[in-house]
C-alpha cells in the first residue's frame, strides 16, 4: 500500500498547464511591449536581445514574419524578470487612468458652469487666481452657442481654460 502522507515528491509538483498560462501571459505581455514607443521601451531594463527583437517586430509588416516574432519574444520573455516590466506598465496605466478621470472631472465643471450660474463662485473658492472677466465671458458665450444650437467653440475654450488653470494638480 502507497503511503500518501509522506509522499514530499509530490509536494514540489507544478502542472504541465501551469507552465503553459506562464508562456502565454509572458508571450502577452511582450505583445504589449511590441505596442510601446521607443522612449517607453528604454525606460524599461530589457536584455538587448529582447528589445532588439520588439523594435524588429515593430517594423515587419508581413502577417506571417509577424506572428513568428511574436513569438520569438514570447520566448525570450520566459528568460525574463517580468515583475518590474509588468510593474511599469500597471504605473503607466494608472497614470493615464488618473488623467482620464481629471479630464472627466474638469467636463463636469464645464457643464456646471454653462448650466448654473451659482458654480461661478464655488468655482473661484477652488480657484481664486482665475481671471474672472475672461470666464465669465466665455460661460455667457457657452450659454448663448448652446441655446442657438451653435458650435460650442467657447464651451471648448473654457474648457481648454480649465485645464490650464488646473494644469498644476496633475503634477502633483
Amino acid at each position: 500500500m502507497i503511503d500518501y502522507q509522506n509522499d514530499d515528491e509530490d509536494d514540489d509538483y507544478i502542472s504541465k498547464s501551469h507552465f503553459k498560462r506562464e508562456a502565454e501571459a509572458a508571450q502577452d505581455l511582450g505583445e504589449r511591449l511590441i505596442t510601446l514607443r521607443k522612449e517607453q521601451l528604454d525606460q524599461l531594463d530589457l536584455s538587448e536581445k529582447l528589445y532588439d527583437a520588439i523594435l524588429l517586430a515593430q517594423r515587419l509588416t508581413a502577417n506571417g514574419a509577424i506572428r513568428r516574432q511574436r513569438q520569438f519574444i514570447g520566448k525570450l520573455m520566459r528568460t525574463e524578470i517580468l515583475e518590474p516590466i509588468e510593474a511599469k506598465l500597471a504605473e503607466w496605466d494608472r497614470g493615464g487612468k488618473a488623467e482620464t478621470a481629471r479630464l472627466h472631472r474638469l467636463e463636469r465643471w464645464r457643464d456646471r458652469l454653462i448650466n448654473d450660474e451659482n458654480m461661478l463662485g464655488e468655482w473661484l473658492k477652488e480657484y481664486p487666481e482665475t481671471d474672472v472677466q475672461h470666464f465669465r465671458s466665455l460661460i455667457r458665450n457657452a450659454h448663448k452657442e448652446k441655446e442657438q444650437n451653435k458650435p460650442p467653440k467657447s464651451s471648448r475654450e473654457l474648457f481648454k481654460l480649465l485645464r490650464e488653470i488646473t494644469a498644476d494638480e496633475s503634477l502633483r
